[in-house]
C-alpha cells in the first residue's frame, strides 16, 4: 500500500476545493479525480508532486494499460484510462501555476498525460443504448403487484418515471406537493428536488397511454387519505425497517423520509423487469424511450421543442444528440424505405412549373407583365 505524502495531501485538498468552488464540480466528480490521483501516486510510490517529471507520466501510462480491474479481473477499459488521463492532465496543468510548483512543473508537462488517437476514439465511441419500448414498460406496469403499500409505491414510481422521464436523483427527492394530477404536471423545483444543474422547470405528463396516469393519481390519493401525508412529505418514501419474526430486519411499511441514495430505485426497476421476464433497464433509459416514442409520432418542430423542454433541455439538439439515436434495426428499415424511390414521370417537373406559373398569372397579372 502506498504511503501517504503529507505535502501531496495538502495540495490535493486545495485542488478539490478549487474544483468545488471555482469549477462547481459535484461530489461524484471529486471522487473520480481523487481515484485518478491515487492511481498515479501508487505508481510513483507517493513521490512528492514537486519532483514530478514528464517521464513519470510516460511510465504511468504503460503501467495503467496493464492494470487489472479488481471487480472484473480484466484490464481497465479504454474509457477508464481516458478519464484517468484527463483528470491528471487537468490537475498538473492547474499545479503549474501554483506558487511553489511553478519552478518545478511546466504547463506542457501536463500534455504527457494522454492516450493515442486510436485509444481515445475507442474510449469515446458511442455505443448503442439498450432502450425499452413503451409496450415493454406497460407490460412491466401491468405485472407489478399491488397488495401492499410498498408494492403500490414501486408501481407508482415506475409509472411516474414513464410519464415524466425524471432523472433518478430527482425521483428520490420529489415531494407530494410537486405533483398536480389535475393540471397534468409535476414541478421539478430545484429548491427541494435534486435536478441536474439545480435547474427548475415544469414537466407535463407525457401522452403514453395505458394505466400509468391512473396509477400515479391513485398513489397520490392514497398518500394523502390513507397515510395522512402532508404536502412536504416524500412522493416516494423509503421503506420503514423493523424486526421480523426471525429476528432479522424487514421492510414493514412506509417511512416518513425519502431515499438518501438512488440505489433502492434501481433495485425496484431491476426486480420489476425481472419479474416481467424482461432484461433490466435502468430508470434513465426511460428518458430514451420517451424520445424514441416522440420521434415515432411525427411531431411538428414546435411540438418536438415542447417535448424537449419537458425533459428539462434548453436546446432541442440536446434531446436528439443525447437520446435520439435511431436504433440499428430501425436505421435499416428507414434506409430500405428511402431507397424505394417512387417513379416520377419525365415531364412531371415541367408540369409542376407550368402549374405554378399559371397560378401566379391568375393572381398577379400586373406583376408578371412588368417582369416580362
Amino acid at each position: 500500500m502506498t504511503k501517504h505524502n503529507p505535502a501531496n495531501e495538502r495540495i490535493k485538498r486545495e485542488y478539490f476545493h478549487y474544483l468545488v468552488e471555482a469549477k462547481r464540480q459535484d461530489e461524484a466528480t471529486i471522487d473520480g479525480v481523487a481515484k485518478s490521483l491515487a492511481r498515479f501516486e501508487e505508481s510513483t510510490k507517493g513521490r512528492d508532486f514537486k519532483r514530478f517529471h514528464r517521464e513519470q507520466a510516460v511510465a504511468f501510462k504503460v503501467k495503467l494499460a496493464d492494470a487489472i480491474n479488481a471487480r472484473t479481473g480484466e484490464r481497465l477499459s479504454k474509457a477508464t484510462l481516458n478519464a484517468t488521463m484527463r483528470d491528471l492532465r487537468a490537475f498538473f496543468f492547474w499545479l503549474a501555476h501554483v506558487p511553489g510548483f511553478k519552478s518545478h512543473i511546466q504547463y506542457a508537462d501536463a500534455d504527457y498525460f494522454n492516450l493515442s488517437h486510436k485509444d481515445v476514439a475507442v474510449a469515446t465511441a458511442v455505443r448503442e443504448k439498450r432502450v425499452p419500448t413503451l409496450e415493454q414498460v406497460h407490460h412491466v406496469l401491468s405485472a407489478m403487484p399491488v397488495a401492499t403499500a410498498l408494492e403500490r409505491r414501486d408501481r407508482a414510481l415506475m409509472a411516474f418515471t414513464a410519464l415524466t422521464g425524471a432523472r433518478v436523483a430527482a425521483l428520490a427527492s420529489f415531494q407530494l406537493r410537486h405533483v398536480d394530477v389535475a393540471g397534468g404536471y409535476v414541478e421539478q423545483d430545484a429548491r427541494a428536488v435534486r435536478t441536474k444543474f439545480a435547474k427548475t422547470f415544469r414537466t407535463y405528463f407525457m401522452p403514453i397511454g395505458g394505466d400509468a396516469l391512473a396509477t400515479l393519481s391513485a398513489w397520490c390519493v392514497e398518500l394523502a387519505r390513507d397515510h395522512l401525508w402532508s404536502a412536504s412529505d416524500p412522493l416516494f418514501p423509503a421503506s420503514q425497517m423493523g424486526l421480523g419474526q426471525a429476528g432479522g430486519f424487514l421492510a414493514t411499511g412506509l417511512s416518513r423520509n425519502g431515499w438518501a441514495t438512488t440505489s433502492p430505485i434501481r433495485d425496484i426497476f431491476r426486480r420489476a423487469f425481472t419479474a416481467a421476464d424482461l432484461p433490466y433497464f435502468n430508470p434513465h433509459s426511460l428518458r430514451d424511450m420517451l424520445v424514441h416514442h416522440a420521434m415515432s409520432l411525427g411531431l411538428s418542430a414546435e411540438e418536438m421543442k415542447a417535448w424537449s423542454q419537458n425533459l428539462g433541455h434548453a436546446d432541442v439538439l440536446t434531446t436528439f444528440t443525447s437520446y435520439g439515436n435511431v436504433p440499428t434495426h430501425r436505421q435499416g428499415e428507414l434506409i430500405r424505405t428511402a431507397s424505394r424511390q417512387r417513379e416520377v414521370p419525365a415531364n412531371a417537373h415541367i408540369a409542376a412549373l407550368e402549374s405554378v406559373l399559371a397560378s401566379l398569372k391568375a393572381n398577379q397579372p400586373s406583376l408578371l407583365s412588368e417582369a416580362s
